[in-house]
């Protein structure tokens, strides 16, 4: 399995950091335009539709169209795992039905004084089989544009 990690410092306090990636708000306010993201709907752990907060359990049902090219693809993700302790935060949302065989990203948020370490790991198989794994490890090539993009609008709207 390849992985691509992206990790950038916020100038705001763990808890404003926490709280915004906490959100249907954050995500959609995060995810780049030439995403052409859109939310078909999101099941809190519960059952209740449009919870407050990510909480694990928590199931998103999207679909997007990068750059506005080729049909739009759907995607299933859920918060597999929320947790928050001494000055660190992380949640983690895996893909149950979408275009990557794999898909497990890691959102992890360090306090280091009045600044916050945002740190994202996914770790993904590309489709395609064979070629696919083969070719996996240059994924990056397609996630570092978002990632900057998700990290830069991070610090705009926080730092």
């Amino acid at each position: 399995m390849a992985t691509y990690t992206r990790e950038t410092r916020v100038r705001a306090p763990l808890e404003d950091v926490w709280a915004f990636h906490s959100t249907l708000d954050g995500l959609e306010a995060l995810t780049p335009a030439f995403m052409h993201l859109e939310v078909r709907s999101v099941t809190g752990p519960d059952g209740d539709p449009d919870p407050d907060v990510l909480a694990a359990g928590t199931r998103v049902e999207l679909a997007m169209q990068p750059f506005g090219v080729g049909p739009r693809t759907d995607w299933t993700t859920v918060i597999t795992d929320r947790s928050e302790g001494e000055g660190t935060a992380r949640f983690r949302d895996v893909m149950a039905e979408g275009p990557f065989p794999t898909w497990e990203h890691t959102h992890r948020f360090v306090a280091d004084g009045d600044v916050t370490v945002v740190s994202d790991r996914v770790e993904y198989a590309l489709p395609g089989g064979t070629v696919g794994r083969a070719v996996s490890p240059l994924g990056w090539v397609g996630f570092e544009p978002m990632f900057r993009a998700r990290h830069r609008k991070t610090k705009a709207l926080l730092g």
